[in-house]
């Protein structure tokens, strides 16, 4: 039922600001109220879900507010959301940074209530006190106030840099000889008037080009204008919050911003990172030496058959292209051919399905709902076997002008249970950029918008299904270098026959993927491994480095690790790191994050669904109460060892990269 969503789409700009000082004045009084306790008030109801449950009862507000900045289609309300979003940030860190709150909360952890305390109410008052000791709120006055400057101002700087990345605009003209290569289904969507093309630099017009287009200079061109968006506005604000975080880390006592955040990580310490980094970087860079003599031989050959000259080296602006033609050669596949086979609506009724057998849900979509622009989609989720509802979820699929410019869900409304009684659903939405139709062609997925369909569709189902006692450990609250493990085991299923034959119908006749095509896709999954790892550990000691160093020149440094790293120079001219936006926004010193979580993805998937059958309901029902729900009410190795039934390894991983053999 719709009346369980708490959300608003359709606000004026003075409904915004309005919105925005309620949830001022609301949390004010709660903190007061919780400040103003004396030591005989100190009870597990009257802080650990007094907070709780007004942080419950705040998060679809204040998720509202912030939301519409990255979605909504009138710039005014965009703008209005982005003001509200810094007043709440700055709000946040007064709010974080009050000692009166921080002191009971240090009292009442040292009652003798509080030390009986157990579960996950022990793990709460912990955590907040933990928190507060981060925040340096047992450090003096002159101090907490120079910690108070530095987080307001991080958060002005992540909102600016993000507004800036969804505001980027940049469109070329380009004509049939500039785009020689690319499909003729994606010119005609794009063809003007005066017959040329419209091709921007967002993610359906650039990536296809870059992996088509047979000339060297028009993929440079667009290369360096992606590389490039932002730069003079965001390169400052990155090395401005790099050296606000290490300032912060310094005046806490920590080595460095890196070592900071990962005191609460998976790893714990940089040195693990480091280290990490530097063993698998060791062990892909002999297949990326393959793959890049590869991509040589091709590009040679390519220069004699299209006419252009050889600079005998592999550019920023070829990797696509070349790992493209990799797959295409060394395993005939054809994506082109193959994104046949996967309209939208096909796609989506199959991932849909998948994902109600496996983790024994039903979903419905429902008309009465709020929503944000005609073009989305809202879901009421169910679970099979008790017909208790569980949530809900939007799918925001295509691209628009101001719109979010990347894939992600972002959470809109936490699950509580509430202490009399009253429950609240969460919601979230799944916001992408995949292709839309073309005339009376659909909508056509590539392989690759597949992927990035399960990846992102499994954090809406870790948000859906977890159940915490406590807000604060609902939905992804996880370990930040565990968070992408659940989304990332789904991965698997859009690389096996079964679940593929549900995903896929070729558009004109409903015809199957043939056999042969299924068996070429799936060899393919090692193509390019050792390149596209080798990039994200570069990209990873980029965040490890500039949060090491704090004082940083990015471009000079994104330059130096492309060539450490990959043997790859930067473009000139470029500043990638400009809208690099991982590093500015929540992934500070943990885009690692992504490859460690990787080995836990791999061995969940090969010891449990490689075993059982990936379509196996009883191991999707074990996934969804082990992983999924706890949330973060527990520790992720705690997770892991439950799922798996023994400690975790890296062999299935390493399996995966065609790192060792099988």
């Amino acid at each position: 039922m719709a009346s369980n969503i708490r959300l608003n789409f359709n606000l004026s700009t003075s409904e915004i600001r309005a919105q925005c000082d309620d949830v001022i004045k609301a949390d004010r009084l709660v903190l007061d109220e919780i400040a103003g306790l004396s030591a005989e008030m100190l009870t597990k109801e009257a802080v650990l879900v007094r907070l709780s449950e007004h942080s419950a009862r705040q998060n679809p507000i204040e998720n509202n507010l912030d939301f519409l900045h990255h979605i909504h289609p009138q710039e005014d309300i965009r703008d209005a959301s982005t003001e509200a979003d810094k007043r709440m940030s700055e709000h946040h860190v007064e709010m974080q940074m009050r000692k009166d709150v921080f002191d009971n909360l240090r009292k009442f952890q040292q009652s003798s209530e509080g030390a009986k305390l157990d579960g996950q109410s022990k793990r709460l008052i912990d955590r907040l006190v933990k928190n507060g000791l981060r925040s340096g709120l047992h450090l003096e006055e002159s101090v907490r106030n120079e910690i108070k400057a530095i987080k307001k101002r991080l958060s002005d700087i992540s909102i600016d840099f993000q507004k800036n990345v969804n505001d980027e605009n940049t469109t070329f003209l380009l004509t049939d000889e500039q785009l020689k290569g690319v499909p003729r289904d994606f010119l005609d969507a794009r063809r003007q008037e005066d017959g040329k093309y419209l091709i921007t630099l967002k993610y359906p017009d650039y990536f296809p080009v870059q992996k088509k287009c047979v000339l060297p200079e028009t993929r440079k061109m667009l290369q360096t204008a992606f590389d490039s968006r932002c730069k003079d506005l965001n390169a400052k604000l990155l090395e401005e919050a790099a050296a606000l975080r290490a300032r912060q880390a310094s005046i806490l006592d920590y080595p460095n911003h890196a070592d900071y955040v990962l005191e609460l990580r998976m790893a714990k310490k940089q040195k693990t990172v480091a280290e990490f980094l530097a063993d698998l970087s060791a062990k892909l860079k002999p297949s990326a030496e393959k793959e890049m003599a590869l991509y040589l031989q091709y590009k040679a050959e390519d220069a004699k058959e299209n006419g252009f000259e050889n600079d005998g080296r592999i550019n920023m602006w070829d990797f696509r292209y070349y790992m493209n033609k990799t797959a295409e050669i060394q395993y005939s596949v054809d994506h082109e051919k193959l994104k046949e086979y996967f309209p939208v609506d096909v796609v989506t009724e199959g991932l849909l399905g998948i994902y109600q057998q496996l983790l024994h849900l039903e979903f419905q979509q429902i008309s009465d709902g709020p929503t944000w622009h005609p073009e989305v989609e809202l879901y009421q989720v169910t679970d099979a076997d008790s017909g208790e509802i569980m949530g809900y979820f939007y799918l925001d699929l295509y691209p628009r002008d101001g719109k979010f410019s990347h894939a992600a869900c972002f959470p809109l409304q936490s699950y509580s249970k509430f202490s009399d009684g009253s429950v609240q659903y969460p919601v979230c939405a799944m916001v992408s950029n995949f292709p839309k139709a073309v005339g009376d062609t659909p909508a056509l997925f590539t392989h690759d918008d597949v992927e990035t369909f399960f990846h992102e569709f499994g954090h809406v189902m870790h948000n859906i299904c977890a159940r915490s006692e406590y807000a604060m450990f609902g939905g992804t609250r996880v370990e930040r270098d565990f968070v992408e493990a659940p989304s990332q085991m789904l991965e698997n299923w859009v690389w096996h026959p079964e679940p593929l034959a549900r995903l896929s119908k070729h558009y004109k006749d409903q015809s199957p993927i043939p056999k042969e095509m299924l068996e070429k896709l799936a060899a393919s999954r090692k193509a390019n491994a050792g390149i596209f790892n080798l990039r994200q550990v570069m990209l990873s000691a980029f965040d490890q480095s500039i949060h090491i160093k704090g004082e940083v020149d990015v471009t000079a440094e994104y330059t130096r690790l492309c060539e450490e790293i990959m043997g790859v120079g930067a473009t000139p001219g470029t500043c990638m790191p400009a809208s690099f936006e991982h590093v500015i926004d929540g992934y500070d010193a943990q885009y690692y994050g992504y490859l460690w979580s990787e080995v836990y993805s791999a061995d969940m998937f090969a010891s449990r669904f490689g075993k059982e059958g990936v379509m196996n309901p009883e191991t999707g029902l074990s996934y969804r109460k082990c992983i999924l729900q706890p949330g973060g009410s527990k520790d992720a190795i705690e997770m892991l060892r439950d799922f798996l039934g023994r400690e975790p390894n890296s062999n299935a991983f390493l399996i995966e990269k065609g790192l060792v053999a099988e």
